[in-house]
């Protein structure tokens, strides 16, 4: 029934991208373009795209979006500007204080659209007062390699930022601002989706400073000073009282349209859009799972597929390179053992998983034949060892971002 599950797979994941694109989704969560002034901002790596949706519908617009490098767009009349991403650079920084300058002066009569997605953490940049970008950058990394959730990082990030956590509606007070996210945060929590620059959060410098220490995260001086003067902006202030924050993409629609697609030839079992975790622990907890239900299937029997989402985390012990889709992948391969019945695919929908330029990876029967996978799972290097194993996913940028997708393929036996 299935006579390819590689290429399967990889039409199930293209699915899941497909319905995220901002130009197939974002223009009937915009009003009426405004009579009066109208200013687009944005972060992230769809802003560019959703920038190129907002001027298919409305037309050329003033404004400021920061994307990923690579990630730009062509449009009319808002600006784009690449910076760095996952750890911030100068051109961040630099198109960061354009775009607050921006919102300066703004009236109640004035129109903001901000459209956030995620990779806004990095994007836009702010260090908090007293912090230098170096030392930001060397924050975001021990971040990142430190295993601990997205929810936590983006904590630590809006503490340490003058733009995150409410500040950029604060910033543009008291013009009305619509901001439209994509989400790609487990729950769609819109506090947490690029650090949530709209949106008020009632975390405190405390839970930074518990985070910081809970993960053993290496932070400079200047870091751990600046939290005590954290601009972050709570739920209630007025100042946001003239934002509405609408969340018009999610991991849980692409989970859908994947399950669509496949229930003809598949009996479908989601296990939900907001899994979190070690990516090589949750590997060999789906691993056992499918080898379960393996072995209840009988010739001729329907094959089950297995779908999820969420943010799987990597703690970095070793000096290979990988990401948590790849890392997911190897070690579910190394936990089947290469059963003829099981293939997967895992990747990042936004083209990038971890640092490198590679969505994710395919697992098969014959994955193991290439050599190495313990020794390269256990330097953190998945994505160096798919590449040699030829099971890469590449798909340059997608242009969305709805997180992590996850699809395992248990075919019944011959």
């Amino acid at each position: 029934m299935i006579p390819d599950p590689a290429q399967f797979l990889r039409q199930l994941f293209d699915r899941a991208v497909e319905v995220a694109d901002p130009m197939r989704s974002l223009a009937r969560f915009l009003p009426e373009k405004p009579k009066g002034r109208v200013l687009v901002i944005g972060a992230g790596k769809a802003s560019a795209r959703m920038a190129e949706a907002v001027e298919a519908a409305w037309g050329p617009c003033d404004g400021l979006v920061i994307t990923r490098y690579g990630y730009a767009r062509p449009c009319q009349g808002i600006e784009i500007v690449e910076a760095a991403h996952p750890v911030p650079d100068q051109a961040g920084v630099d198109a960061t204080q354009r775009m607050l300058q921006l919102l300066q002066g703004l009236t109640e009569d004035d129109f903001v659209l901000a459209l956030i997605s995620g990779g806004a953490s990095a994007l836009l940049c702010a260090p908090a007062e007293g912090m230098t970008l170096a030392e930001k950058q060397q924050v975001n990394a021990a971040l990142l390699a430190s295993g601990a959730p997205i929810v936590a990082m983006n904590t630590v990030r809006k503490h340490l930022s003058r733009v995150k956590g409410g500040q950029l509606s604060a910033a543009a007070y008291p013009a009305k601002i619509l901001a439209l996210m994509i989400s790609d945060v487990p729950g769609d929590d819109p506090a947490f989706i690029g650090s949530g620059p709209t949106v008020g959060d009632a975390t405190t410098p405390d839970d930074a400073r518990a985070i910081l220490d809970r993960w053993s995260i290496p932070v400079p001086p200047s870091a751990r000073a600046a939290l005590a003067h954290s601009g972050v902006v709570p739920p209630g202030d007025p100042r946001l009282s003239r934002t509405q924050n609408v969340i018009y993409a999610a991991p849980a629609q692409s989970l859908a349209a994947a399950a669509d697609l496949a229930a003809p030839l598949a009996e479908v079992r989601t296990l939900g859009d907001r899994i979190e975790g070690e990516a090589r622990d949750v590997a060999r907890e789906q691993a056992a799972m499918a080898t379960s239900l393996a072995a209840s299937l009988k010739p001729g029997d329907k094959p089950i597929l297995l779908l999820s989402g969420g943010e799987l985390t990597v703690t970095r012990t070793g000096d290979g390179v990988g990401g948590p889709n790849a890392e997911f992948c190897l070690a579910l391969a190394l936990a089947l053992d290469g059963h003829p019945q099981i293939h997967a695919i895992a990747c990042d929908t936004d083209g990038v998983d971890g640092a490198a330029e590679v969505a994710g990876a395919l697992v098969s029967p014959d994955t193991l034949q290439t050599p190495g996978a313990a020794e390269a799972l256990a330097r953190n290097d998945a994505h160096g060892w798919f590449a040699k194993a030829g099971s890469q996913v590449v798909t340059g940028p997608t242009l969305t971002n709805v997180n992590d997708f996850r699809a395992i393929l248990i075919l019944p036996p011959k």
